[in-house]
């Protein structure tokens, strides 16, 4: 072989291979990254009126912005590599993650009552249980990828998911961060609706827990949690205590009417009426300056941003992917639709962060895991 001809092979190569680049970039599914990058924009908008207020910390939207970054890189790393590498790492990323919801109960940072953080240096923490979200639901796709139950689930089979999703909602639950612990378990049911429970099982189970609810709420949960939920039942019980978060809320989206205030113009923010007014209650602030009709176009970005999700989990090709597509789109579903009923009034404060709108580093990065593991899952295969 000339030397010409080697080089001519060689510059063939590098023409083939720089070709599929490019048609691998062009076929890359951008929807949901796009959607989340349309979120998280308005989510930085809204958290610097949010924040204008003197006694809140103005650079927080700064700070998001240095999380969004970081769950960019992230996301990087994660399309390297094909999903199926979750598969083989499942057991071992979820009982990692048990280890660190022990860790939190025994070194743990309190802050307001709750011992949800590690401190990692620098005043800055990390709150495993979010992370438990995405652990839990790669645990559960693995398991179902092996199991050979056929003809729906009954107790006997419903052990070991449920040990499965029960030890970290325990353990969450001791925190104590019932917002959490019920994402974990709404999660849960969902994909076992998915899977298929037999009838008879789940009537038994709803049977069970409207029996055990009342228990639970009398011994399993705070004074101040139980203030909550007798406060959405009775909202003229305590105004001014349990009731005041939820009423401010309820008044600051109903004062927005249809076209809003205007940006920066939220009276309820201004005058520190609204309490956690860039986290839980992020949309109240939103909805007031933004009106019936602002509500309205985010709520279509959120629809189009979770239909993206299902609409990959039923494309999937295999079980474990499909079950991980499905249980990652649940998580960003329960958190936003808990988070606007709660601040609507029609749900207790439970406490769960709006993706992509609420402050915060640990739920920020969590919701950007989820959205790569899912372009992984489309796009099933890397571009490098």
């Amino acid at each position: 072989m000339t030397y010409s001809t080697m080089e001519s092979d060689i510059q063939d190569f590098s023409s083939i291979h720089h070709t599929g680049y490019e048609e691998d970039f062009k076929k890359f599914n951008w929807n949901l990254f796009l959607i989340q990058l349309i979120l998280f924009s308005v989510g930085i908008w809204n958290l610097i009126s949010a924040t204008t207020v003197e006694d809140k910390a103005s650079g927080l939207y700064k700070t998001q912005i240095i999380w969004f970054a970081i769950g960019l890189v992230i996301t990087g790393l994660i399309l390297l590599f094909h999903f199926s590498l979750l598969s083989r790492l499942a057991y071992l990323i979820y009982f990692g993650n048990i280890l660190l919801l022990i860790a939190v109960l025994i070194l743990g940072r309190t802050s307001l009552g709750a011992t949800r953080w590690i401190s990692i240096g620098g005043g800055i923490g990390i709150q495993p249980s979010e992370f438990m979200k995405i652990s839990l639901v790669i645990a559960l796709a693995k398991y179902f990828e092996t199991d050979k139950t056929f003809g729906g689930y009954g107790f006997k089979e419903l052990i070991i998911p449920g040990l499965i999703v029960g030890v970290p909602a325990g353990l969450i639950m001791l925190q104590p961060d019932l917002g959490t612990g019920m994402i974990l378990v709404l999660t849960f049911g969902i994909l076992m609706l998915f899977m298929k429970i037999k009838t008879k099982t789940l009537i038994v189970l709803g049977l069970a827990a409207a029996v055990t609810l009342p228990v639970a709420y009398k011994y399993g949960l705070k004074e101040y949690q139980q203030k909550r939920i007798l406060s959405f039942i009775d909202p003229m019980s305590d105004p001014r205590g349990a009731s005041w978060n939820t009423r401010q809320s309820m008044i600051a989206v109903g004062s927005g009417k249809l076209w809003g205030k205007g940006y920066k113009n939220s009276t309820q923010s201004r005058f520190n009426f609204l309490p956690e007014q860039h986290t839980d209650f992020v949309f109240s602030v939103f909805s007031e300056e933004h009106g019936f009709i602002g509500c309205v176009l985010l709520l279509i970005l959120y629809l189009g941003f979770l239909s993206s999700g299902i609409s990959i989990a039923f494309q999937a090709n295999d079980k474990f992917a499909m079950v991980l597509a499905l249980g990652l789109t649940t998580i960003l579903f329960w958190h936003t639709f808990i988070n606007l009923c709660m601040v609507i009034g029609i749900m207790p404060v439970v406490g769960v962060p709006l993706p992509y709108m609420s402050y915060g580093g640990s739920s920020l990065i969590t919701s950007m895991i989820c959205v790569a593991i899912l372009m992984n899952i489309a796009n099933k295969k890397t571009m490098f």
